[in-house]
């Protein structure tokens, strides 16, 4: 009986543990998940300010073409 009262507070501890290890590397996950949204953001502002870029060029362009 003593025997099997240790092995179950073994498992139960265990359990925990493996539990808490899941939290923590979910919790991983979604930091570097955040990370990588962050990022992709910051490239889609800076492409946002290059097509702003090119239409402006296009428009010189187009200035330069008609002769105005």
């Amino acid at each position: 009986m003593i025997g099997k009262s240790a092995i179950e507070d073994a498992l139960s501890r265990l359990d925990k543990l493996t539990q808490e290890e899941a939290r923590m590397a979910t919790a991983q996950v979604l930091k570097a998940t955040r990370s990588v949204d962050d990022r992709v953001r910051g490239v889609d502002d800076r492409m946002a300010g290059v097509d702003g870029g090119v239409k402006a060029i296009d428009g010189k362009v187009a200035k330069i073409i008609d002769g105005t």
